[in-house]
């Protein structure tokens, strides 16, 4: 059982270092496809959060984890409740630009689904999400061997869900990142079930003024695995507005 937040770094370049967090219930390995495209202009960190009971912390808490794990970055790529984790990180200070992809800083920006987001640990022991449930938040048929990238399918990662869905709503969520310095950027899959498209424009809202909005055509909840080339394309004219900061702290 994963005690603590590990972190897999992907590139060795000099460009900027980011983040790649991943949602509830989903692996920080499913990143690994839009890591590897990212490695040519920056340097990606796939992040791996706690399991079991020690998942059973607010986003604020887990933001403060992955801080000590990873210290202050140049940016962070962020999926679903994984954007909830990124905005506390960004309110702190410790990160210059975050990309929100079929993401959300707040549970009201989900709209009546943001009251249903504790039903997620339930949902994913009880309904013991499996290849079905993987296609359909991809909007895409996934191979058998990479089912577990998607939705979480063994009694670990489903307690885990459990935990952190319930954890949810003790922590209020971060404050709003409009009048923050930080550069965001959006993306969102047109198919997306779990965070609708129009989740869109209530999260641009709260985000710095012309924050740019894509998109994705056919895309799901999960883009960075199913659509990585066309992520990659996007992200990568945005991380290299950010140069690198001096002198970033790494954990030890």
């Amino acid at each position: 059982m994963r005690r603590v937040v590990e972190l897999k770094e992907m590139g060795r370049g000099t460009g900027p270092r980011v983040l790649l967090l991943p949602g509830l219930g989903a692996r920080g390995a499913g990143f690994r496809a839009l890591a590897e495209r990212l490695s040519f202009v920056a340097r990606p960190v796939l992040v791996e959060y706690p399991e079991g009971s020690l998942a059973a912390c607010g986003a604020g808490e887990l933001a403060r984890q992955v801080l000590t794990a990873a210290g202050r970055m140049d940016a962070v790529v962020a999926s679903s409740y994984g954007g909830m984790v990124a905005g506390h990180l960004a309110a702190a200070g410790a990160v210059r630009g975050v990309a929100f992809m079929g993401s959300f800083t707040r549970p009201e920006h989900l709209g009546l689904r943001g009251h249903l987001i504790p039903l997620m640990g339930p949902i994913a022991v009880l309904g013991r999400p499996g290849p079905f449930t993987a296609c359909v938040a991809s909007w895409k048929r996934v191979p058998a061997d990479l089912v577990a990238d998607v939705v979480p399918t063994t009694t670990l990662e489903r307690m885990t869900t459990l935990h952190r869905a319930f954890a949810c709503r003790r922590e209020p969520p971060p404050p709003e990142l409009r009048p923050l310095p930080v550069s965001c950027l959006c993306i969102q899959g047109d198919r997306d079930v779990l965070v609708p498209a129009s989740t869109l424009a209530r999260l641009a809202a709260s985000l710095p003024p012309g924050t740019p909005q894509h998109l994705l055509r056919g895309a799901g909840h999960v883009p960075y695995f199913t659509h990585p080339e066309e992520c990659a394309r996007l992200l990568t004219p945005w991380l290299h507005a950010l140069a690198p900061a001096t002198g970033a702290e790494t954990a030890a």
